[in-house]
């Protein structure tokens, strides 16, 4: 009896306060930088703080957090998609136009996901049977999209859409329905990677693909459904960008790939695969968001943004090679 007791297994110690701040030490970094944002720009320009400047920094840019959802999910699987803002493009305008014809609104809002779920399926084959690396694959899709979307379409305005086709102009308590959708979806991603069986299948396939394989894990497979998964946030996005407005331009939105990248690395997302969290890359998101407003109600230019995302990329880059360092 006392031998049983002596050999029973031990119930894993609680974390302590410190490690658990530790452990999403990024998470926290960002929402205290943007809140000091907040807090600084607001003394200087109270009118940064008003309800309309805040509403448009969450809900108007709520799609770049939903994008950058998915975009974490791949590079944490140790891949990375370059033509996400022109398969964006692509949707917003495939969605628009089932809208303005007459199609069921229902069908105009799930078309997107759908077809973004079979075309990055369709990548993530290339990527995962014919072992041709992620960042070529996605830069001839990025030409495929861009190229063809402004041939057909020639940048057309898509106008007269639909009242009801509009669901990111929808409230619910109150609060644009963008907001929404980027609260919850990032909650559940973060629960179901950190909890599933596949979330953690993804984990390690980015930290150790071969070792991931010798344990069993089917890395083709889950690779595809990887960036499959990644085409149905695309499509989400794709969604919430086109009906914040009245009209839709059918051209692919400038910079976004950058912005939605940038937003998952600065975010904690390791470029090398393997860690990150995905409440990471939307507080990133929203940080950038709340930069680019700022530089506005500070009467700068609103190209230092680009310097400013670039400056984070490569501080964040060195950071997480430091720690790696040190890991070895």
């Amino acid at each position: 009896m006392s031998a049983s007791l002596s050999t029973a297994p031990r119930a894993a110690p609680a974390m302590r306060p410190w490690k658990r701040i530790a452990a999403y030490g990024q998470e926290f970094i960002l929402l205290g930088a943007i809140l000091a944002l907040c807090i600084v720009v607001g003394i200087v320009n109270p009118r940064f703080l008003g309800a309309n400047n805040l509403t448009n920094i969450f809900a108007g840019n709520a799609y770049i957090a939903v994008a950058a959802i998915g975009m974490s999910l791949v590079i944490i699987s140790g891949h990375i998609d370059v033509a996400v803002g022109s398969l964006i493009g692509v949707l917003a305008t495939v969605s628009g136009l089932l809208a303005v014809n007459g199609y069921p609104i229902w069908l105009a809002w799930l078309a997107p996901i759908v077809i973004g779920v079979i075309v990055n399926a369709g990548v993530g084959s290339l990527v995962a049977y014919l072992r041709i690396p992620s960042i070529v694959v996605t830069l001839g899709m990025l030409s495929i999209l861009k190229g063809g979307l402004i041939s057909i379409t020639s940048g057309a305005w898509i106008t007269n859409l639909p009242e009801n086709y509009l669901i990111a102009q929808f409230r619910l308590f109150g609060i644009p329905s963008p907001v929404w959708f980027m609260v919850i979806l990032t909650a559940l991603v973060a629960l179901w990677m950190r909890y599933s069986a596949f979330g953690r299948t993804i984990y390690a396939i980015g930290g150790n693909v071969e070792a991931a394989r010798v344990a069993g894990i089917r890395v083709e497979r889950s690779t595809v459904l990887v960036f499959a998964i990644h085409g149905a946030f695309a499509g989400i996005a794709a969604v919430l960008f086109a009906t914040q407005l009245q009209v839709i331009q059918s051209t692919v939105p400038p910079n976004l790939e950058l912005t939605v990248i940038t937003a998952s690395v600065v975010g904690g997302v390791s470029i090398l695969g393997g860690t990150g969290t995905v409440i990471g890359s939307t507080l990133a998101a929203i940080l950038f968001a709340a930069i680019a407003s700022s530089l506005i109600f500070l009467n700068v230019s609103a190209y230092w943004l680009r310097s400013v995302q670039g400056l984070l990329i490569l501080i964040t880059v060195l950071a997480d090679m430091a720690r790696r360092r040190r890991l070895r």
